[in-house]
């Protein structure tokens, strides 16, 4: 089977990313990419035949934003007639499946609809300034408009979890098949308790730093002796650097938080191996490979009880859900006290990293997907 694989960008070592890499292990695909940066995503990237596509020419006259950035990711995709020979294009971040506009037999792996313009909407609205608003909410329409268009072409649409799917038919009216994700259990280990938390996961707004952040200073007022670490990937744009500052900011205030930006691989799966516990905050993540992560080192996550996580994580048995900054605080202190519950629900995650979520049982779900979407078309 000839596979073209379609992504936005190559430019960081997300969940994601880690996925596409995993179906390109397994399928050995022509991968187009608006933009790739094989210092910033996973390496093994290099393997593979990675071809940067030309980028859309309107954005290219408008100052660099990250809608400009979008439209230029967009329209790339969108007037791209693709030349060599393929059986099925999988196309996967938003607008890499805009592809489908010039091209037949598209399986869109739906890690997300654009949240920007969907369900982040009002949420990204609110933190541009009021003259900034009104061309925000124009070419947030129009967008909405070609991304409906497009997408009702699309042959067949996979996505990760329940979470998404809902949103996939909210917005689409469409179905999906959930696929899931997984997590290689082997790459994890648990080498004791090196007396801090941990959040790794990008640094972006709706990751939702500051929230691990305030609930570390609650819990650090009643128990001593653990430090908070972040790490994760930073983008060079303004809007993330500057969240960043606030972040570093409000850091120095609290006290005994350390932070490591694009951090390699090695490294973070150290970071996990000798935590305490694992710290998850986005707002309704799509699935999130972080609880995965998690688990699969033996450590227990405290996630937030919203998207994704929802899907990954049993309350109290392989894991805490929480529902604001107090509960993940007391929950953290809840760990410290008890070691036997502590150990208990680690060992009840990794069971289920094994079981549920491994990348073996991810693909065979994802072949079986293939093979409905050639059949149907």
């Amino acid at each position: 089977m000839k596979m073209l694989l379609a992504q936005s960008n190559l430019t960081l070592m997300g969940g994601a990313e880690l996925t596409i890499l995993k179906i390109a292990e397994r399928y050995n695909p022509i991968i187009y990419t608006a933009e790739y940066n094989k210092a910033k995503t996973y390496k093994e990237f290099k393997d593979f035949d990675i071809r940067v596509i030309s980028k859309g020419r309107f954005g290219g006259l408008l100052p660099y934003s990250r809608a400009s950035q979008g439209l230029d990711y967009g329209l790339a995709f969108y007037n791209i007639k693709v030349r060599e020979d393929y059986d099925i294009i999988n196309a996967h971040l938003g607008p890499s499946h805009w592809i489908r506009n010039n091209n037949e037999r598209v399986m869109w792996h739906c890690h997300t609809p654009l949240r920007d313009i969907y369900d982040l909407y009002q949420f990204r609205m609110s933190l541009r300034k009021p003259h900034n608003r009104p061309m925000y909410a124009v070419g947030a329409k129009i967008v909405r408009m070609i991304d409906q268009g497009v997408v009702k072409k699309i042959e067949q649409i996979v996505t990760n979890s329940p979470n998404t799917l809902s949103r996939i038919r909210k917005y689409y009216d469409r179905d999906a098949i959930v696929v899931g994700s997984g997590v290689d259990c082997s790459k994890y280990s648990d080498d004791g308790d090196g007396k801090y938390f941990f959040y790794p996961s990008r640094f972006s707004p709706n990751k939702r730093q500051d929230y691990v952040l305030r609930a570390f200073q609650i819990f650090s007022r009643n128990v001593k002796g653990y430090k908070l670490i972040m790490a994760g990937g930073l983008s060079s744009d303004p809007f993330y650097m500057n969240y960043y500052k606030s972040i570093v900011s409000l850091s120095k205030k609290i006290g005994n938080v350390e932070i490591f930006t694009d951090v390699p691989e090695k490294r973070l799966i150290e970071l996990y191996s000798r935590s305490t516990a694992v710290l998850y905050s986005p707002i309704n993540e799509d699935m999130g490979v972080v609880p995965l992560q998690a688990m699969a080192s033996g450590k227990v996550i405290i996630s937030v009880n919203e998207g994704g996580p929802r899907y990954t994580v049993t309350n109290r048995k392989t894991g805490f859900l929480v529902n604001n900054e107090s509960e993940m605080a007391s929950r953290m202190a809840e760990i410290v006290d008890n070691v036997s519950l502590r150990e208990k629900i680690a060992n009840a995650g990794l069971h289920e990293a094994k079981t549920k979520f491994s990348w073996d049982a991810f693909l065979k779900r994802y072949d079986a997907s293939i093979k409905k979407t050639l059949k149907g078309a």
